[in-house]
This record gives C-alpha cells, sequence and structure tokens, in this order.
C-alpha cells in the first residue's frame, strides 16, 4: 500500500509600495497596505476560506483516515490576523481535528538559510513559537522558503531538533532513483527526507485546467489511477504545492474543488492508498539510502536550484545589502526596525527580480506586480537604502546611549 503525503504551503508577502528616490529620508512607511489587504481577503474569499471549509468536511467524512499538513509564514499569519482572522479561526479548527500537521518554516519565508545561519534558527525558532501560540501544537517537522535544501542545511535543521524535513525530488541529486520513498541527510542520518513528486504534483498545482495538456481534463479517477499504479515505485507520493492552487491559481470554475473533494474518497475506495502527514511518513518509513546534496536545490523552475532569487546581479546586490545590515539590527533591537527587517527578507521581493525570460518567464512575470525586473530591483533598493540610511542613524542613537 502506497502513502499520500499532502502537503500545502500558506505564504503571502508584505508588498511594498511604490518608492521613488525623492521617498528617500521623508516616507518611512514602505508597504502598500491597499494591496496586501485587497490580495489578502481576495485569497481568503477565493482559497483558504472555501479549502479550509472542504477540508473540515472531508476529514470528518472520512476520520483519521485523510491527513493533510500546512506550512503557513509567520509574514501570512500576521496579515491574516489583521485582514481575515476568520481564516485563522479556520485554521484552528483543523487544527483540533488531530488530522493536520502544521510544519515550521522561516518566520519571514526568507533565503537566510543560504546566508546566515545564526538569522536562520532564530527566525525558525521564532515561527515554531508562533505556530504553537496560534493552532496549539509544537512543530515537529520542516519546510524551509521554497523548498531550499542543501546537505548543510539540513546538518543546522537537524541540529535544531527535527528530525523530518521535506524538500525536492530533483532529478540532478536523485539520478535513477525515485523521490517515492524517504531518504536521510548526509550530514546527519537522523534527519529524515520527503522529497516532492514534482510531476504528480504539478499535474494539480499548474496543469489541472491547461487545456493543451494531453492529460486534459484530469479527473479523480484517472489521477488516482496513476497514484495506485502498481508500476509507480515507493512507498510514499509526497505531492506538495502552494494552496493558492485551490480557488486562486486554478480558479473554482476549473473544477478543482471538486477534483479535491473526491479525491480522498476515490484513493481509499482502491484499498492501496493512505495517507498520513510528514511526520507520520518519517515514522512510518526508514530510509532507503543517503542523498547527498552539496549544493542548495529547490523547487522552483526547470533548474531546480537557487537562481530564482540570487541568479543574477541585480539580485545579488539587494541580497548582499540587505544583510550587510544584520547585525546593526540585533545591536538596535527595535520592534519597528525588526517588522521592516522581516518583511524585507521575503523571498518574494528577489523573485520579481528574476531575468529569466526563456524557460520559466512565464511562470516569473505571472506573480511579478511589476513590469519588469529592473523596476523591482530599482524599488525595492530605493526602500532598502531609505531604511539602511534609518538604521545607521538609530545605531548611533544606541551607542550613544549604551556610552552615556
Amino acid at each position: 500500500m502506497k502513502t499520500i503525503c499532502l502537503y500545502f504551503q500558506v505564504h503571502q508577502p508584505l508588498r511594498l509600495k511604490k518608492y521613488r528616490f525623492f521617498n528617500m529620508g521623508r516616507d518611512h512607511n514602505y508597504l502598500d497596505d491597499h494591496a496586501n489587504r485587497a490580495i489578502l481577503q481576495k485569497v481568503a474569499r477565493k482559497c483558504y476560506l472555501p479549502m479550509n471549509e472542504l477540508l473540515l468536511k472531508l476529514i470528518r467524512e472520512n476520520g483519521k483516515k485523510f491527513k493533510v499538513s500546512f506550512s503557513i509564514s509567520g509574514l501570512a499569519i500576521e496579515q491574516l490576523r489583521i485582514y481575515a482572522p476568520e481564516v485563522l479561526d479556520s485554521f484552528q479548527t483543523l487544527a483540533k481535528t488531530g488530522c493536520v500537521e502544521f510544519l515550521a518554516e522561516t518566520y519571514s519565508h526568507s533565503l537566510a538559510s543560504l546566508v546566515d545561519e545564526e538569522e536562520f534558527v532564530a527566525q525558525v525558532r521564532r515561527h515554531a513559537r508562533t505556530i504553537e501560540s496560534e493552532f496549539g501544537v509544537k512543530p515537529k517537522a520542516f519546510r524551509n522558503t521554497e523548498l531550499i535544501y542543501s546537505d548543510r542545511i539540513g546538518e543546522i535543521v537537524a541540529s535544531m531538533g527535527y528530525r523530518t524535513m521535506l524538500t525536492e525530488g530533483a532529478k540532478h541529486i536523485l539520478g535513477w532513483k525515485s523521490p517515492n520513498y524517504v531518504y536521510a541527510c548526509a550530514s546527519n542520518p537522523k534527519l529524515h527526507l520527503l522529497l516532492r513528486n514534482f510531476k504528480l504534483s504539478d499535474d494539480i498545482a499548474f496543469r489541472f485546467s491547461d487545456r493543451g495538456w494531453a492529460e486534459w481534463p484530469l479527473t479523480t479517477q484517472k489521477y488516482v489511477s496513476w497514484l495506485a499504479n502498481p508500476d509507480l515505485p515507493g512507498e510514499v507520493v509526497n505531492l506538495f504545492m502552494d494552496y493558492e492552487t485551490f480557488g486562486e491559481h486554478q480558479w473554482a470554475e476549473s473544477g478543482i474543488f471538486e477534483f479535491m473533494a473526491h479525491l480522498p474518497g476515490a484513493a481509499l475506495a482502491t484499498g492501496k492508498l493512505s495517507f498520513a502527514t510528514p511526520s507520520e511518513v518519517s515514522r512510518k518509513f526508514q530510509p532507503v539510502g543517503i542523498l547527498h546534496c552539496p549544493y542548495p536545490i529547490s523547487w522552483a523552475d526547470e533548474e531546480r536550484d537557487v537562481t530564482a532569487w540570487i541568479g543574477n546581479e541585480l539580485q545579488n546586490e539587494a541580497f548582499s545589502k540587505l544583510y550587510r545590515l544584520k547585525n546593526r539590527i540585533d545591536a538596535i533591537d527595535h520592534p519597528d526596525f525588526d517588522h521592516a527587517w522581516n518583511f524585507l527578507q521575503a523571498s518574494d521581493h528577489f523573485y520579481y527580480m528574476a531575468t529569466k525570460w526563456f524557460s520559466d518567464g512565464d511562470v516569473h512575470s505571472y506573480f511579478n506586480p511589476y513590469d519588469s525586473p529592473y523596476e523591482a530591483f530599482i524599488n525595492y533598493m530605493n526602500v532598502l537604502s531609505d531604511f539602511e540610511i534609518e538604521v545607521e542613524k538609530k545605531y548611533a542613537e544606541t551607542k550613544r546611549e549604551v556610552t552615556a
């Protein structure tokens, strides 16, 4: 019997307003509050609320046989508290069923694991405290921003006490091996790795409403037949995707909700498929081998690397300038500066600067509020430059207070 592991990512960045050079030194409010409210409430209406209601119904219908898991970024939780508290209430209701696992991740949906281990650990711990406070459960499994993973990142995650981590089933790392097994971290084999089956995940997340796809329309029975096919190797099929797949990326009119409504019953009826959370999968199956991953991988683009965020000079300049502020932010230790420091770290800002307009350009442009990566870069750097000036002022003030 194969196990299905369903995992959904919930994240919304705090979007920056159009911030021009002439704003610097005068305007220190960097956020587009109107856009953040409007987008969050739209996604709540189209995705979060109807899907949470559907999942609760499916759990009640199938009992402990149906399980799902989520990671919800700290930035998303902050916005839900302000703009859509009813969504948080619905997640809390799901938590009480005992059939939903909430995973740890970076609080700011950041790329800190690539550049600053101390910041990375601090964010993961802050996020875990937030999840425990909101949902009454302490995360036991970990999912890094954008499924980013390397041997070193796995070692750090294991040192924080996590024994399960999710990442991408990247072909250039797996080679001939199947993603449908549990693997172990090369740096610390106590950390079990669950690898996304990107083909079967993306059939739902990206191809579901594509009328040019050879398998369109994707019915529940067809999909379940793929999962239950005895020729599909492995013990566990990890279906990882953005939660916004349901109702936002794939509109309700596409039939995505009906597809999901019938999936658990159809899968369980085969007698060949079951559902489990990441931690349950990690306990149930022993690793079949070590996964060697010397360089970071992710779930983005054809390359499955980190070039979607730090793959060009624009991104690298913005990224390095941001993290040069780290020591100053720590010394200042002020909530207003911490808040800006957190939302400026979101991976989305760097994603908007991507210049990969060939194989993956359509995906990048779809999620990009800017007309070009250069516009994204200029806007971000204007904000960051003003923030840096304010940080230096506050740091000098803090030093004077300490020496006084």
